[in-house]
């Protein structure tokens, strides 16, 4: 059994790839295995990923699937998944040398159901770290939690015991993800050095924004049925109203900032106040939200019907 499966998905990242798997190839970690999905790619992405299967085929599984997308490439190689921890990598990114050695000895030596690294933005010209909260206990990681997979390292035991899936066809799918799997860690470690380049590229899809801005809604509510489905709901409630608010007026109102469709940004923001106040009408006493005191949370205390189109026209939505 390997230690650690590292599950890479590829479709048209032929600029990128190979740096990629430079970086995986050559981990300090050798016990591990390189799980290559070719998601339906139709750029030269194939010949460089061949190219290193020939070179190191006792590292190496290729998949190949149909085009699907991210989470469907994703849920495809978990089964083949051997490792006794997962790693999920996308291919336009790479990582420090020792990112995976440093992860799992620290996995072994806590007995940690998830290892969460921090990270670089990697942009043209420049990089910053982001570094992590270190949060304590379930309700709190969801509070803090980055909804990111590819700085984690998840026992795969425990993803072969829940089955939860990222979702098909939708963005946001490390949400959905990383919120489902919370109630089921009991143990996270925290290394606190930054292992994984997150490069920013115009043409990614996190970079995009359109009509597809709004399946973030989507997603929380797919989040907020699993608990209520698996009796969850009612121990969590209060910090999952606290993050679809937090979603709704922050981080999804910057990217309808994007959208180049006046029409459409004027929809989105109409759903994103009938979204929150429909589902959540109390929202300004949720407990997480009075207690926290970060700017962020600053801001959303003051936010109101008038203020929320005072922002909106600061941000020139209006």
């Amino acid at each position: 059994m390997p230690k650690v499966s590292i599950i890479v998905p590829f479709y048209n990242v032929e600029g990128y790839i190979e740096k990629c798997i430079e970086t995986l190839v050559n981990q300090t970690l050798q016990d591990i295995e390189i799980i290559l999905v070719n998601d339906g790619s139709k750029d030269n992405s194939i010949l460089i990923v061949k190219r290193f299967l020939e070179k190191y085929p006792e590292k190496i599984v290729y998949l190949e699937k149909e085009n699907g997308g991210l989470s469907d490439a994703r849920n495809y190689a978990i089964p083949h998944a051997k490792g006794e921890y997962i790693a999920f990598l996308d291919s336009d990114d790479y990582v420090e040398k020792d990112m995976y050695e440093k992860m799992y000895a620290l996995a072994k030596k806590e007995n940690s159901d998830m290892v969460e690294c921090d990270f670089y933005w990697e942009y043209p010209n420049k990089k910053k770290v982001d570094s992590g909260i270190v949060y304590s206990g379930k309700n709190e990681m969801l509070e803090k939690v980055r909804v990111v997979a590819w700085n984690k390292l998840i026992k795969k035991e425990i993803l072969d015991k829940i089955k939860i899936q990222f979702p098909k066809g939708l963005r946001y799918e490390d949400v959905e993800f990383t919120y489902k799997l919370v109630p089921y860690l009991d143990k996270v470690s925290f290394l606190k050095k930054p292992c994984v380049h997150y490069v920013q590229r115009d043409g990614s899809i996190s970079n995009v924004q359109n009509e597809r801005t709004q399946e973030i809604f989507e997603v929380l509510e797919h989040v907020i049925d699993f608990y209520k489905e698996n009796d969850l709901y009612d121990k969590y409630k209060n910090e999952l109203e606290y993050v679809y608010v937090r979603y709704a007026f922050c981080s999804s109102l910057l990217r309808i900032v994007k959208i180049q469709d006046e029409n459409l940004q004027q929809q989105l923001l109409v759903k994103t106040w009938e979204n929150v106040n429909t589902k959540f009408p109390d929202w300004k006493k949720n407990p997480v939200l009075k207690k926290n005191k970060s700017l962020k949370d600053l801001y959303l205390k003051t936010i109101n019907k008038t203020t929320f189109k005072i922002y909106c026209t600061i941000l020139g939505l209006i």
